[in-house]
């Protein structure tokens, strides 16, 4: 039987079926065809996968991944920072010779003092104490500071030099924007005028490095930059900037070194300062709201670029795209990654809190609060910032010009210190000029700050919170046979311990190369002193808390006998009338002085511990009496009008006179116990009164009515200088209403002005007027900046000048022509005054020089007076300045003071005029009480 064919069988389903040996014939082309399809496909897979691993795919993927894994970095120096034989800032252009300062004693910001040289080479501290003579050349320039100070370079945390350049011109100013509350965009270093005459200047008091920020206009003002103050050979803004960004605008990374990025600042404000330039009133809900959306907006785009490099770490190529930037947030990105220094301008415990929980909303550190004048009543509030607790960068005593700064304390360094915060001293330049930036440290160490941490508080301190203290605020000596340096050349040699009242720099290097003219003949200062001996002010200090800012200042009058026990010492008694003590005990009864006193049962004794006894200070040009807080209208007097225009005649102040303001009793228990005062901002009739009193109908609380007939003369907008010069002329001419007294030489004329043109101007007109009608004008000029130009003129005239500020500064184009004083010329302003025959009084070292911004800085008379006598090398004696800041007042402002009825001020511990003192009571005759204080 043959094999069967199973070509026709049919199953269940009637479908045909082929035989076995013809399926696989066919299935053999399938299997292969199957076969090649799978290899095809794993191919494609394979080929598929590795496009989204493989590289060479995007021409920029090397890019995109350096950029990826840049954005977890945090800013550091490069590992090999301090390996470096030369500054980066180094210009052999400027300065191609090293520096070894010889037998110095430094201060090193470190926490020590080391006796000893220094070297530098290169813009780079190179050796400290023992110098090896391998690293001393021929080449080399000694300097022996014959055992004075030096310190690291002065470091300001907080400064708008450049960007609110001096002296002020229309379109040169570019601290703030009215462009929108939040504008993260801008940029300070855009902004940097390099013709900014307070440059020479700051260097003068020893300042090298500062942060220069955007104004406080806005919630986000801008990005800010670090500079060096001294001239670069490029003489190009972007030559000055420390360390800036790789890339100015972005956290931009060394890719090829794969170095870390730098440090950026940005500026924050808070409060009422920005709402100005706002369309409509801006709340502080407004304002949190705009800081809420701008981060909300940036975490977005930041929550994008994270997205982004998960997928290209992971080599997940496909459909990548660009990476997701926005130029306007990038900033703010910057902060949410911690790679932005925030500096954060903040006034009251209200806005610290509300920016401290913004910090944490959106987790980004706070480096700073700045000016924060109640940071010190909330401690604990800074320590629940994220990551850390900020530092505090704040004013020593510029406090009170508007709401905000209402409750700030002397004390709040000393305050902030014992809690363990950062406490940095800066200037806000203009603000308080960045020349005396180390006064405030001087002053917070006055008030309790330790020495330690007030010298910290302008180097090493606002150094490490700018994220510069690898480079600058230190002088910290190279290992050198580790071959480990890099610390900026930037240190000062000073006439005097630091911290001590008229401490001048003798030189100072940046960038190891000198600022300073060079002396014509080596100098020998003195031995190094050691800080001042300051007051302890505790118990004050702990009032201030207990009063959340406002402690009761109302003196406490003594009944009975007062008798002052260990008397030391007094200087200008004659002209108050004789004090007699028995052995160092003066005896006070009825607000008088009784001679030959002894102490009896019953009296109040003060052990006043080796202090003395001098006649109080008198306060000029302030605002005291006529305000409490200056920006907020409703609490002062208001705007007078202008005598030579407004044809109403002359406001007096004592009308608009208001007694025991904050500002006048601060003042008063700092020795100033009298005001002389003129209406604000013009002038009028002014008024001397008592600053103790308690309300102006006490007994002895109004001085003198009236003293002098004030007018202002200057570019003060409209009418011309010209025009107001002739309406003085047709005033005088006419003798009518004040100005007939003034014509008949019965009172005394105050004109307040800067200008030397407009100081001669006056001179001709005071000696036309007087040569036509035969009298004598008793003429005084208020503000005289330019003054030391017709210091001769001024003597021959009999024409008196009250300095204000006290310190004069270039601060609008009449003021340009400053005579700076040591260390930049032999003589100052004052001192050129003094030589000349002058009578000079001085007058608050307010801000910019306004009376209205000067009555908080009235209180500092005492050590304006005594920096006065400092700056002149011996020329004004300490007796000489005290004149200045009391009786020449009185006189040049047409007081008819009774030298025998003039307050006495009662110090311990050291003088008025000192670091040492302490007032501790006002004897006041006129009043018949003494207060204690």
């Amino acid at each position: 039987m043959g094999e069967k064919d199973f070509s026709g069988e049919k199953d269940f389903s009637g479908e045909k079926h082929l035989s076995p040996p013809r399926l696989k014939t066919r299935l053999a082309p399938l299997l292969a065809l199957a076969i090649c399809l799978c290899l095809l496909a794993i191919l494609s897979l394979t080929f598929i996968s590795s496009s989204q691993y493989s590289a060479p795919l995007l021409a920029n993927a090397n890019e995109i991944l350096a950029k990826c894994r840049a954005l977890h970095l945090t800013p550091a120096p490069p590992d090999d920072f301090h390996k470096r034989q030369q500054s980066d800032r180094w210009d052999e252009n400027l300065g191609g010779k090293p520096v070894l300062v010889r037998n110095a004693s430094v201060w090193t910001g470190t926490g020590r003092v080391v006796y000893g040289d220094v070297l530098l080479d290169k813009g780079i501290i190179k050796a400290l104490a023992r110098v090896p003579t391998s690293l001393i050349t021929n080449a080399t320039d000694i300097v022996d500071a014959h055992g004075a100070w030096v310190t690291p370079g002065i470091v300001d945390l907080h400064s708008h030099l450049a960007v609110e350049p001096q002296p002020a011109l229309s379109g040169a100013t570019d601290g703030n924007s009215p462009h929108g509350p939040v504008l993260p965009w801008l940029r300070a270093a855009d902004g940097l005028n390099t013709h900014d005459a307070a440059f020479r200047l700051a260097l003068a008091g020893g300042v090298t490095t500062a942060l220069v920020l955007p104004g406080s206009a806005n919630a986000i003002g801008g990005q800010a930059f670090a500079i060096k103050l001294r001239p670069t050979t490029e003489r190009s803004p972007s030559s000055m900037l420390v360390e800036p960004p790789f890339g100015l605008n972005g956290s931009d990374v060394d890719v090829d070194v794969e170095a870390r990025p730098r440090w950026r600042h940005i500026k924050h404000a808070c409060g009422s300062s920005h709402l100005p330039f706002s369309v409509y009133s801006q709340t502080r809900m407004d304002t949190f709201w705009n800081f809420r959306r701008a981060y909300t907006a940036a975490a977005a785009l930041k929550s994008r670029q994270d997205a982004y490099c998960a997928r290209a770490l992971a080599h997940r190529w496909a459909g990548l795209g660009a990476f997701p930037e926005d130029v306007r947030w990038e900033a703010l990105v910057d902060v949410l990654r911690g790679r932005v220094k925030v500096q954060t301008h903040c006034y009251e415990a209200v806005d610290i809190d509300d920016f401290v929980r913004l910090s944490n909303e959106f987790r980004f550190p706070v480096a700073a609060f700045h000016h924060a004048h109640e940071a010190y009543l909330v401690p604990r509030v800074l320590e629940r910032a994220y990551g850390h607790t900020p530092a505090i960068a704040m004013f020593a005593t510029f406090s009170r010009y508007k709401r905000e700064a209402y409750r700030h304390s002397e004390f709040a360094p000393k305050v902030l210190a014992a809690e363990g915060v950062d406490v940095v001293m800066k200037s806000d330049h203009p603000g308080i000029i960045a020349r005396y930036l180390l006064h405030e440290a001087q002053q917070a160490h006055f008030w309790g700050l330790p020495a330690d941490a007030a010298l910290k508080s302008v180097t090493s301190t606002p150094a490490q919170v700018m994220g510069l203290g690898h480079r600058v605020g230190a002088v910290r000596e190279g290992d050198v046979v580790a071959d480990e340096l890099g610390y900026h050349a930037d240190i000062v040699l000073w006439s005097a311990h630091p911290l001590q009242l008229g401490a001048t720099p003798l030189q100072v290097w940046v960038d190891g190369i000198a600022q300073l003219p060079a002396r014509p003949v080596p100098f020998s200062p003195p031995p190094a002193s050691s800080a001042p001996r300051t007051p302890n002010f505790d118990a004050e200090a702990n009032s201030t808390l207990e009063w959340e800012g406002l402690p009761p200042l109302a003196p406490r009058r003594a009944g009975g006998r007062v008798v002052f026990a260990n008397v030391s010492a007094g200087w200008g008694w004659t002209r108050r009338g004789e004090v007699t003590g028995v052995g160092g005990v003066v005896v006070v009864e009825a607000g008088r002085i009784v001679a030959a006193a002894r102490a009896r049962e019953g009296d109040v004794v003060v052990d006043v511990q080796g202090g003395s006894l001098s006649p109080a200070l008198v306060s000029a040009g302030s605002g005291l009496g006529l305000q409490e807080i200056a920006m907020e209208g409703s609490t002062t007097d208001g705007v007078a009008p202008d005598p030579l225009l407004g044809g109403r005649g002359a406001v007096r102040a004592v009308d608009g006179l208001q007694v025991g303001s904050r500002d006048a009793l601060l003042a008063y228990r700092s020795g100033v116990t009298t005001a002389v005062s003129a209406p604000l901002p013009y002038g009028g009739v002014s008024v001397a009164f008592s600053l103790g009193a308690a309300h102006k109908l006490e007994e002895g609380a109004v001085v003198q009515e009236r003293a002098a007939l004030h007018v202002r003369i200057g570019h003060v907008g409209v009418p011309s200088v010209s025009t107001q010069v002739e309406a003085l002329r047709n005033h005088l001419v006419k003798g009518d209403g004040e100005f007939g007294g003034v014509a008949k030489g019965e009172t005394t004329l105050v004109v307040e002005t800067h200008s030397a043109d407009v100081i001669a101007s006056l001179l001709s007109l005071k000696k036309a007027v007087e040569e036509k009608d035969g009298s004598k004008i008793k003429l005084t000029i208020f503000g005289a900046s330019e003054a030391h130009i017709l210091a001769s003129d001024l003597a021959e005239a009999g024409v008196g000048v009250i300095v204000a500020p006290v310190r004069p500064q270039p601060y609008s184009w009449e003021r340009r022509r400053v005579l700076p004083g040591p260390p930049l010329t032999e003589d100052d302003l004052i001192t050129t005054l003094f030589k000349a025959g002058v009578t000079v009084g001085i007058a608050p070292q307010g801000v910019e020089g306004e009376r209205a911004m000067s009555s908080w800085a009235a209180r500092n008379a005492r050590f304006d007076a005594a920096w006065v006598a400092a700056a002149s090398g011996g020329v004004i004696s300490k007796s000489d300045a005290h004149a200045m800041a009391s009786s020449n007042i009185e006189k040049l402002l047409g007081v008819e003071a009774d030298p025998t009825w003039g307050d006495i001020v009662v110090t311990q511990g050291g003088d008025l005029l000192s670091f040492e003192g302490k007032v501790v009571a006002v004897i006041s005759p006129r009043r018949g009480v003494v207060d204690l204080l």
